[in-house]
């Protein structure tokens, strides 16, 4: 029987997610076919987790002892929101291994994971996208060229970050020292962006069978100014799937949801944001390691699809396994 390494925590603030999301993998892992293992790697910890009991992980081949035998993974299934397992950091480590991870390769990790070397890749395909500008911590910053490029409001954000941790919405120029100063705690490099006025929707695109599956199209409508960290886990918001929208713009959705996957030639699951503006849906960002807790979108989405969890754990699996 394959062993499974389910591969959950992380160093960011987006840990405790990881955590409910790695126990809705594990417990649906087929036990007929797998033997699952939760592996939680924390900043100065990394180790297995087996009824109760812990064992530290062996670095150099991610492995570890137990009852005096040696546990080695055929597969990972890697569940780490943020670093180091959306932004390629681990994936590059496996590959070393020569470990099978689901999900995409290290490159597109580490690609998905900067938002505006996203955008720059996207916009050579004609995907339709807000005007951006991008700032380095240390720049010079003239607010009157930022403001002539997106205009206000608009959005200040983190380059590389997610659940929405470190963004603001920005409404006068006199809001701009304390959003930069958000942003720039959670990273070095952060992008502003135009505030586009319209539909709000999260997508799930999933290689399912061996295809491009497109598992739902889910409206946002948040309770506070924007789709924040309190809206996303603490219910400030509405997630209405299938979204509200016309027959002819849930196909529109699709299409653009689906070339952009395509495109970025991605695999394994994956949720990324649209505004739809004037009857066009505009990219805003793609996670490759969604939230996958009961609660999170993507799981309702595949619920709705008719896809149980546990058909999906084993079809990402069963890509990876030899």
């Amino acid at each position: 029987m394959k062993k499974v390494a389910v591969v959950m925590g992380g160093y960011s603030d987006e840990y405790k997610v990881s955590l409910k999301s790695g126990q809705l993998i594990y417990d649906s892992i087929d036990r007929d076919l797998y033997e699952p293992y939760k592996v939680i790697i924390l900043e100065n910890n990394w180790y297995a987790e087996v009824e109760g009991q812990t064992y530290e992980l062996h670095k150099g081949d991610f492995s570890f002892d137990m009852n005096e035998q040696k546990i080695t993974f055929d597969v990972i299934f890697n569940i780490i929101h943020g670093t180091p397992g959306e932004d390629g950091f681990l994936q590059a480590y496996w590959d070393i291994l020569g470990i099978p991870y689901t999900g995409c390769g290290h490159y597109l990790s580490a690609l998905t994971f900067n938002k505006k070397d996203t955008l720059a890749v996207l916009h050579k395909y004609d995907i339709p996208m807000a005007k951006s500008f991008y700032l380095t911590k240390g720049d010079d910053i003239n607010l009157d060229k930022i403001v002539e490029k997106v205009g206000l409001p608009c959005f200040v954000k983190p380059n590389q970050s997610g659940s929405s941790l470190g963004i603001s919405k920005v409404k006068t120029k006199e809001d701009f020292a304390k959003a930069f100063e958000l942003a720039f705690a959670e990273d070095n490099d952060i992008l502003i962006e135009e505030f586009l006025d319209g539909t709000e929707v999260s997508v799930g695109v999933i290689q399912y069978g061996g295809k491009t599956f497109v598992s739902g199209v889910t409206e946002i409508v948040s309770h506070n100014e924007f789709f924040d960290y309190e809206a996303k886990y603490h219910g400030a918001s509405e997630e209405i799937t299938p979204a509200r929208i016309s027959d002819e713009m849930m196909q529109k959705v699709h299409e653009v949801a689906s070339k952009v996957y395509d495109t970025l030639k991605m695999s394994g699951m994956s949720r990324s944001e649209y505004i739809i503006v004037d009857g066009v849906p505009h990219f805003i960002e793609m996670n490759t390691l969604p939230g996958f807790s009961p609660a999170s979108i993507l799981p309702q989405q595949l619920t709705h699809a008719g896809i149980s969890i546990k058909d999906f754990v084993s079809s990402e699996l069963e890509a990876k396994v030899v």
